[in-house]
């Protein structure tokens, strides 16, 4: 009779490049196996123990909860939790052990882990020592046991020996175990890479670091009964029996320092939403907004979810004490309540939009409230968490930061030997849409054989490797907060920010265990828009806010219409440029939908051209009833959002508000799990027995498998559409003030600081160079010879210089004016380094002239910690003038753009000897046309609903040139089209309307021309 056996000291992937399998590969394995249980025991690590958890109860299996630590004395056991205190006081020890060391490391001694509710496996050294034996007998009296883990050692049945007396002699039980580290042997030599990687070394080279078997694996009951007395596989079923602890048991308490005396979480959101209401409606709370307000607070109260509102209203009230743009989003604008609080700045009253997608009785967990800040403050919102709930309640989530194909192809190639040089060629020909598998035609691009057995073993290792964990990283901007002691339950360790702390589990996690999340993100928009209106209140002596900005104005949409829309949040890409002109915005709600059709959902549904077909009176609106009518009426029959799909579900097959959001989430995950199948047949036969035909109901579910993981909500829409028409309105009024703030919020956007420059000059703005006699940190305005202000590049735009630097100088200015170059350099007190800079940038040019003068200039000076100084006689020779193009050169290298003239326009009559056309020539030619053009690269794109078609800008000095590389070409000639600088293109042209496109037959890299000009493109993002 085979015995039955549970698994009790198993690393996971998580146990990071040491463990070779996912937590859900062994959970499944296991299960397989027949095992009575099975325990995730990481090391010194929780991390992946959700994943096993989700897993074991799918498929039934009983799931142990551990730990393997080490101590600094070297002594190692494994704790796994009885009951919910053992669990706390487990997660307690390895949040100290954690936060005593730096990140990625841990820190114990002896004393740390004699806690109690936790049982104790004792792993044993080669020789086991009698004092080890004996301490942690008395550390954990009658829970402890002794580890034998025989893994086909030549001296398994002496160490056995060795383990079995050593025990007996204090009196502790033995039991046996397997330090797994893999669900199947096969994963072994992605173990021993992993091992290789750890210690930095090549495989070849790791010697006894390797295992010198693949027998740490999950191994069958009848394998282990031919390797274990049948009393030591007994014996783990004993100790399976004493812990009984599930992830399941977790109870969550919001935080209570958000309700003041006297008042209740219910009473004080009430009275908080109401004087909210009366400040958005000074004319009174319409009555459906107040029937909005009490069906939601109802709601709300039914579930508890009180708390969760009043946390996420107070970090919004700090922000907007303190003068920090924020704007809520996602699913938060579906609710009234999140309106009047002011958390969201989308009137629902306006949206008709879902509350049971924000908030649901059937649904019964949190909601998800995220939160965007000026990116430059949001430190102090999280600081002010930190502050008011205490490190001990508050904790930022974790992202567990996994293999890509091109990490995983370095670190394997390390590993396996290839030289740097080949790591780096492998690396550099993988893209991002070329998936997550390591594919031949990648590896021949490099140069390598993949026939050969080495490169074959490369790219099956890699291909293994690819979405492994590599270490715990800090979410965005996740918070999780509690009432109880967070430590007790989840881990918490150091990040590698200073004063920040995460906990080791992902938003994921979080989400499946129900726990409280807060999202605290920073949005670079907000940060150009709050940076904008301080330029233009300071220019022009106003008072503006976000709020106070003119609702629908006519200019700000006929620049929108031209698809002018370079800097805007979120249709400034070139298919939101190619949208534009074709929808014509002429209203706010055209933004929502243009935030939202330009995405992979309406786009794979089959939604955008009968939308712009119905829009532009082409085709009829018709709907099946007035219930359909009522929900897509206001997108003209087509379902562009999330919600329409789940009302559809309501009003036309039947369904509950709960089983819509659950539809939700099987349509955002089917692709994965196929899991929209299961509401197939519900969703038909419903709209059937409601009266509609086979065709229509068949046709809604088609729509809703083309929606896929892509649905974009309206709510999301409705909250980015409001920072869409913001920022449209600073670009078309105050274009200067646009350019600047979004210079001061770099990286942003989707186009680097020379494309913003050169879109400024096309839309009449004036830009004055770095000056050090005239520039603040920052760039920032002042008055033109016309009056109207003009933009100053700030010190901030030259490389290398010290923002401590840059503001000494400005301090330095503001006591007196600079006489001269003797007096600048005296009174600013720069090291040499900070000269060369400004020299090099121009920025002296006003003290010493031009740079080759400013830079000589800079040689006399003694730098701070230079070791010796150069000492000038006699007078200064006059150096020669650089000529255009070295300025332009240094410009690049120096600032990243250059406010002389284009680099293109010195090369336009050898650009015209090659035949290739301008932008300004492009714009104007025939539909049809065949022509040769090109242009420096200033952005790759590839959307995912392109089918593998390219998007590419080029710049010259007349404009942009908008070019589609379909996929056979992208492929045949993949090293012009992502290697080329200046690139040119052979190709037809394209127009729809106003927007011309040309489309590739042939790329021809020209990036020679451009000698040592260094240019930057924004790729793929």
């Amino acid at each position: 009779m085979v015995p039955a056996y549970a698994e009790l000291h198993c690393s996971s992937n998580f146990s990071f490049l040491r463990g070779a399998s996912h937590p859900a590969e062994l959970v499944l394995q296991a299960a397989r196996l027949g095992y009575a249980a099975l325990a995730i025991t990481d090391e010194c690590s929780l991390a992946g123990i959700v994943r096993a958890h989700i897993e074991a109860k799918d498929v039934g299996l009983r799931l142990l909860i551990g730990s393997e630590l080490r101590i600094v004395d070297g002594l190692r056991v494994v704790l796994l939790a009885r009951n919910r205190n053992g669990y706390g006081n487990l997660c307690e020890l390895i949040t100290r052990g954690r936060r005593q060391a730096p990140k990625g490391e841990y820190r114990l001694e002896r004393h740390d882990l004699a806690i109690a509710d936790c049982v104790a496996l004792w792993l044993p050294d080669p020789i086991p020592k009698i004092d080890d034996a004996r301490w942690i007998t008395d550390a954990f009296p009658g829970r402890a046991w002794a580890a034998a883990e025989l893994l086909r050692g030549p001296d398994d049945a002496h160490q056995l020996h060795l383990i079995q007396a050593t025990a007996g002699a204090v009196g502790i039980p033995v039991v046996a175990a397997g330090d797994v580290h893999m669900h199947a042997r096969q994963r072994r030599a992605l173990q021993n890479v992993l091992t290789a990687v750890r210690i930095g070394t090549p495989v070849a080279e790791a010697g006894s670091a390797l295992y010198p078997n693949g027998e740490r694996y999950l191994r069958s009951i009848g394998r282990l009964a031919n390797i274990y007395p049948p009393e030591l596989l007994m014996e783990t079923l004993a100790v399976a029996e004493r812990c009984t602890f599930s992830l399941d048991e977790i109870r969550y308490r919001y935080p209570k320092e958000i309700v003041p005396d006297g008042e209740t979480p219910t009473s004080y959101l009430r009275r908080l939403s109401y004087e909210g209401g009366a400040r958005r409606y000074p004319a009174g709370v319409p009555t459906k907004v107040r029937d909005l307000i009490e069906y939601e607070l109802a709601l709300i109260a039914d579930l508890r979810y009180e708390p969760y509102f009043l946390t996420v209203y107070d970090i919004v009230r700090f922000a907007r004490d303190e003068k920090i743009l924020c704007q809520g989003r996602g699913s938060a604008a579906n609710s009234v309540v999140c309106y009047c609080l002011g958390i969201t700045e989308v009137d629902p009253d306006r949206m008709n939009v879902l509350f049971e997608r924000f908030i649901s009785r059937e649904r019964n967990e949190p909601p998800d409230i995220d939160v965007d800040f000026e990116h430059e403050r949001r430190e102090e919102v999280i600081q002010y968490i930190y502050t008011k709930y205490g490190r001990e309640h508050a904790g930022m989530t974790a992202i567990a930061v996994t293999y890509r194909p091109k990490s995983a192809l370095r670190d394997v190639g390390k590993a396996l030997g290839f030289s740097l040089d080949q790591v780096d060629k492998l690396a550099g020909v993988m893209a991002w849409w070329d998936g997550r598998k390591v594919l031949p035609d990648r590896l021949i691009e490099a140069g390598f054989d993949p026939d050969n057995p080495k490169v074959r073993m490369l790219q099956a290792l890699a291909g293994e490797l690819v979405g492994f964990p590599r270490h715990l990283s800090q979410h965005p901007g996740g918070f999780v907060l509690t009432g109880d002691l967070l430590s007790r339950c989840v881990p918490i360790e150091n990040a590698a920010m200073a004063e920040r702390t995460v906990i080791q589990w992902d938003k994921d996690d979080l989400d499946a265990l129900g726990l409280l999340k807060v999202d605290v993100l920073g949005l670079g928009m907000l940060s150009c828009i709050r940076g904008a209106l301080d330029l233009i209140n300071r220019f022009r002596g106003t008072a503006m806010r976000m709020q106070d900005i003119p609702a629908e104005d006519h200019a700000v949409y006929d620049m929108l219409c031209k698809g002018d829309s370079v800097g805007v949040f979120q249709v400034e890409s070139r298919a939101q440029m190619s949208m534009l002109p074709r929808l014509k915005p002429r209203r706010f709600y055209d933004l929502v939908i243009e935030v939202a059709i330009v995405r992979p959902g309406p786009i794979q549904g089959g939604m955008v051209h009968p939308y712009l077909a119905r829009r532009a009176g082409e085709q009829a609106v018709a709907y099946p009833s007035a219930d359909v009518e009522q929900v897509l009426e206001r997108t003209l029959g087509v379902a562009i959002f999330q919600e329409q799909v789940m009302q559809l579900a309501i009003v036309a097959a039947g369904f509950t508000a709960g089983e819509a959001d659950r539809l939700r989430r099987a349509m955002a995950a089917w692709r994965r799990r196929g899991g929209i199948g299961a509401f197939e047949r519900k969703l038909i036969d419903g709209m059937l027995a409601r009266g509609y035909d086979q065709a229509y109901a068949e046709q809604i579910y088609r729509m809703i498998q083309g929606f896929g993981e892509y649905g974009f909500p309206e709510s999301h829409a409705a909250s980015f559409a409001l920072l869409v028409y913001v920022s449209s309105w600073i670009k078309c009024h105050e274009p200067a003030a646009f350019c600047a703030a979004l210079l001061n919020a770099q990286p942003l956007g989707f186009y680097a600081p020379a494309q913003l420059v050169q879109d400024a000059k096309r839309h009449g703005v004036e830009l004055r160079p770095v000056d050090v006699t005239a520039s603040a940190w920052f760039s920032t305005l002042e008055c033109g010879y016309s009056g109207e202000p003009v933009v100053r590049l700030g010190l901030h735009m030259v490389k290398g210089l010290k923002q401590v630097s840059g503001e000494r100088i400005v301090a330095a200015r503001q006591c007196a004016p600079f006489l001269g170059s003797e007096d600048f350099f005296a009174r600013s007190g720069l090291d040499r380094h900070d000269l060369d800079c400004l020299a090099d940038g121009d920025a002296l040019r006003a003290l010493t002239g031009h740079r080759r003068e400013a830079l000589w200039a800079t040689l006399g000076r003694v730098a701070a910690d230079a070791p010796i100084s150069v000492v000038r006689t006699g007078q200064q020779a006059a150096l020669e003038l650089p000529t255009e193009g070295q300025d332009i050169v240094a410009d690049y290298r120096r600032l990243g753009l250059t406010l002389r003239r284009h680099p293109l326009a010195l090369l336009r009559s050898r650009l015209k000897q090659l035949r290739i056309q301008s932008a300004e020539e492009v714009q104007r030619a025939p539909n049809g046309r065949t022509l040769h053009t090109g242009g420096i690269v200033t952005c790759r794109q590839r959307p995912d609903t392109a089918s593998g078609v390219i998007f590419v800008t080029l710049e010259d000095e007349t404009g942009n040139v908008n070019v589609v590389v379909w996929s056979r070409v992208a492929e045949r000639q993949r090293r012009e089209l992502l290697a080329s600088r200046l690139l040119g293109i052979v190709g037809e042209v394209q127009r729809v309307g106003d927007v011309v496109h040309v489309v590739a037959r042939r790329l021809v890299d020209h990036s020679h021309l451009l000698g040592a000009l260094p240019t930057q493109s924004r790729d793929f993002h």
